[in-house]
């Protein structure tokens, strides 16, 4: 089989490799086997590359938790699909019988995986995932933006209408204007009614921030000092909730834009882990720090439904061919994209 992987954890970029002889998936009873037309690549993805305790992976290890593709095979206890639907699929997987996963919380589940993270992923020829996780892509919808939307939506709507309860009228601080699961919170920030303020790293970003509906953008490259910022164009009142994914870099100024009673919602830490927490801040102020991880599969089949209605639409930076992987993991890490960068699977 074709596709993107990495024999051993390593710093370097260079440690993915173009392969024609990756093992083909194997088709459980309750799986579909999907040929893949587009894969997405996430932070995710260099994470893993690198490694960390306790991750153990069967190398060689294919990256990608996002796809689209069409449907090659089907698993004998599976109903309800076809050979040749196009589908993609929600990349977290759950044993379906702890306490979490019988309350509907998969993403709390004991036992859960991730597509391209703790087993193979998607960038290559065929993936096989269990068929409850999928969901079929309508006639007519782009498959570059279904290949797109999975992991950035499901994590962005859990992050900010459940764990975070975002309510209409809001003020919400989206830290950061280019990664895809800062470009989904703002979508669903606004379709829930917030008014939406970003930081961009430059004044290009800041302008597609405002084109994908920001109420106010401040380009971080010209004034460093945001919070005074967002202080001032709040009116000295502050904000409801702050999405801040960047982590170590920014939390301490993050958490001195909120309000009394506001809340910091985070899914992950880009720039480090050992985030600073004024305390004074945090009991003076009311203020809490909400974490979030994934979604449940009521989750993923909401936002990918008003996806598919046109209510939320995945921003699509780039599409590279499985040659140019290297080149679009640097674009990503150079924090370039507005969006997703995707890959074209090629066919061996």
């Amino acid at each position: 089989m074709r596709g993107i992987a990495f024999r051993q954890h390593d710093p370097s970029l260079d440690a993915y490799e173009l392969r024609d002889d990756l093992p083909e998936p194997t088709l459980g009873a309750e799986d579909v086997m999907v040929r893949v037309e587009y894969a997405a690549i996430n932070r995710l993805d260099n994470w893993v590359r690198l490694g960390w305790k306790g991750l153990n992976l069967a190398f060689p290890h294919i990256p990608c938790s996002d796809f689209s593709g069409t449907i090659t095979a089907i698993g004998a206890r599976v109903s309800g699909w076809e050979i040749g639907q196009r589908v993609t699929a929600n990349p977290l997987m759950w044993c379906g019988h702890c306490r979490a996963c019988l309350r509907g919380e998969h993403n709390r589940c004991v036992n859960w995986h991730i597509l391209g993270e703790n087993i193979r992923g998607a960038c290559a020829e065929f993936v096989s995932v269990p068929a409850r996780n999928l969901i079929a892509i309508p006639a007519g919808y782009a498959m570059q933006k279904a290949a797109a939307a999975s992991l950035v939506y499901v994590t962005a709507w859990h992050s900010l209408m459940v764990a975070g309860n975002l309510r209409a009228s809001e003020d919400v601080l989206i830290v950061g204007a280019g990664g895809g699961v800062n470009t989904a919170s703002l979508q669903i920030a606004k379709l829930a009614g917030a008014k939406v303020y970003v930081i961009a790293s430059n004044a290009e970003k800041a302008q597609l921030a405002q084109n994908l509906g920001a109420d106010w953008t401040h380009d971080r490259s010209v004034d460093p000092n945001w919070p005074k910022a967002v202080y001032a164009a709040t009116n000295r009142q502050g904000i409801d909730m702050v999405v801040d994914n960047v982590g170590q870099a920014t939390w301490p100024s993050s958490l001195r834009t909120l309000r009394a009673g506001g809340r910091l919602v985070t899914v992950g830490g880009t720039a480090g882990y050992e985030a600073v927490v004024p305390v004074n801040l945090m009991f003076g102020k009311h203020l809490s720090i909400i974490g979030s991880t994934m979604g449940s599969q009521d989750d993923y089949l909401r936002v990918m439904q008003l996806i598919f209605a046109g209510q939320l639409d995945p921003i699509v930076d780039s599409v590279h061919p499985m040659t140019n992987f290297r080149p679009a993991m640097e674009r990503m890490m150079a924090n370039e994209q507005f969006g997703k960068i995707l890959i074209e699977i090629d066919k061996a």
